[in-house]
């Protein structure tokens, strides 16, 4: 019969699997681990402490997605990984932001200097389950870095990118920027002819 300390490393586990490996002081301390069992973990290289409040369990290999896992988790599961780290996500375009892109309820508070955040609510519709994160779809994507005046021909990469592996349509890039505004429905529309040049 499993020991509650072997029920507690069963659990933490299964947590930190659905998170990339990753998984916060909180979560371990609702898994029944008290702060003095986290600093033991730490101590004798069970675990690795990411930052404060933030470990990693040592077995577990690094992906490329880690950072995004690590922001999401930072915002408390809040928050929608979106605009250019969301192209990134899905692998359109030639982006590569330097900091984490986050989709945040307008009421949320906390600052960081590896996070930029866009104080938005993104509809149900718009948000694709990664597991351990959520992203915003291909569509909305694009659409909110129309919407940011990102460089015409970064936001044509993305496009032409999507189409040509049909990971959206015309008539979901124009519905998606429609649902922000003006300044994205007509970025949309720029890329949109550059494609068919």
């Amino acid at each position: 019969m499993r020991t509650s300390r072997q029920d507690r490393r069963r659990a933490v586990a299964e947590v930190a699997a659905r998170q990339h490996g990753y998984f916060t002081a909180a979560q371990a301390l609702r898994l029944g681990c008290t702060y003095q069992n986290q600093k033991f973990h730490v101590d004798h290289g069970n675990w690795i402490r990411v930052e404060r409040g933030l470990f990693r369990l040592r077995e577990w290999p690094v992906s490329d997605d880690d950072h995004l896992v690590r922001a999401w988790l930072w915002a408390k599961g809040q928050a929608v990984v979106s605009h250019q780290s969301a192209l990134a996500a899905h692998n359109l375009g030639d982006v590569d932001p330097a900091k984490v892109h986050l989709s945040v309820p307008p009421g949320f508070r906390r600052k960081s200097d590896f996070v930029v955040l866009h104080h938005v609510v993104t509809p149900p519709e718009y948000r694709e389950d990664r597991g351990a994160y959520t992203v915003t779809t291909v569509p909305r994507a694009i659409a909110e870095c129309a919407a940011e005046a990102m460089p015409d021909e970064l936001l044509a990469s993305a496009v032409i990118d999507a189409l040509q592996q049909g990971r959206t349509t015309r008539r979901r890039l124009r519905d998606a920027a429609a649902a922000l505004g003006d300044r994205a429905e007509l970025g949309v529309e720029r890329a949109l002819r550059t494609v068919d040049e």
